[in-house]
């Protein structure tokens, strides 16, 4: 049977040019070099080398095994790195910051999948600036943040962030109101809400107040904000009672709401995109860790199950 050092010596002298340099690369002596590159014409019943005072060369024989040795050696690699990492899974714990609605939606489904690896989870809810901050500092592991398109989050360029779910921005009017027959929403008919009174998030810099503001101030006009919260329950009692209008993410409508009628905005500004962010132990190479990994393919596939539901709900 193949050895696995028999192909790392063949490797060595077709990148070296000799048993001499090949034994330096890998720290081995020239004996031992010459014993496995032996052991190896042995069992296959040919030459694999040819030499020459000035250096070795693979004969034909030899490059078609090195062919396959390589595939071999990366599998090999591979196989004991990912049996490691699998090792290590069981002793750690990642710290994720999120923000509410996506707690509300997709912690509970997260942290079962990834439990069930050995992998805990110590979990904060905070407001995107907050959680930029913590991930651009590394003081979480991931986050779970949301912007609006056209508007990108100051990520440090050691964070990498990867979309995982577009959540539809709603519009939420009182029953009754002239524009709630509508099925939907388009940007003129928005822009007709102008003299309404709105909810605001409590944050100036908040996306999807900004991307309101905007479409408004497009056409000369300025919002009346009655108030602001981040609490969606208190925009849809308000909301209910007749004393303002809003907008409210897809992912916080999961019950009925008496009183209130939700349209969906047909412009493709309105969307909520929600991405994992991560950070890197290594710089230059850029790879989570194997529990962030794990993470970040928990996240994907509880967005994955979001997006099904909400099909199937239509």
């Amino acid at each position: 049977m193949a050895d696995l050092r028999q192909f790392e010596a063949l490797k060595a002298v077709h990148a070296e040019g000799s048993v001499t340099a090949a034994a330096r690369r890998l720290g081995w002596g020239q004996p031992t070099v010459d014993y496995h590159l032996k052991n190896l014409e042995r069992l296959i019943g040919s030459p694999v080398l040819t030499r020459s005072p000035r250096g070795s060369r693979l004969t034909p024989v030899g490059m078609l095994l090195l062919d396959r040795a390589q595939e071999i050696l990366t599998l090999s690699e591979r196989a004991i790195g990912d049996a490691r990492e699998f090792t290590e899974l069981g002793r750690v714990r990642l710290r994720l910051g999120t923000f509410a609605t996506a707690a509300a939606s997709i912690l509970p489904f997260i942290a079962a999948s990834i439990g069930d690896l050995g992998i805990g989870i110590d979990a904060t809810v905070e407001e995107v600036p907050t959680l930029v901050d913590q991930i651009n500092r590394g003081a979480l592991d991931a986050a779970l943040v949301f912007t609006v398109p056209g508007y990108e989050l100051p990520f440090r360029p050691t964070v990498d962030a990867m979309e995982v779910y577009r959540d539809p921005l709603m519009l939420a009017l009182p029953a009754g109101h002239p524009l709630a027959s509508r099925p939907a929403i388009d940007l003129a008919a928005l822009l007709s809400l102008r003299d309404e009174r709105w909810v605001f998030a409590t944050s100036a810099d908040d996306a999807i107040d900004r991307v309101l503001t905007d479409a408004f101030a497009a056409e000369g006009h300025v919002l009346d904000v009655a108030i602001r919260t981040d609490d969606f329950q208190v925009l849809l009692g308000m909301t209910a009672a007749r004393m303002v209008v809003g907008i409210i993410p897809s992912l916080a409508t999961t019950a009925e709401h008496p009183g209130i009628v939700l349209r969906p905005i047909n412009d493709p500004s309105f969307v909520r995109s929600i991405l994992v962010a991560t950070t890197s132990p290594d710089e230059a190479g850029r790879r989570p860790s194997p529990a962030v990994r794990h993470l970040v393919a928990a996240v994907r596939d509880g967005f994955a199950a979001v997006r099904v539901g909400a099909g199937a709900s239509v």
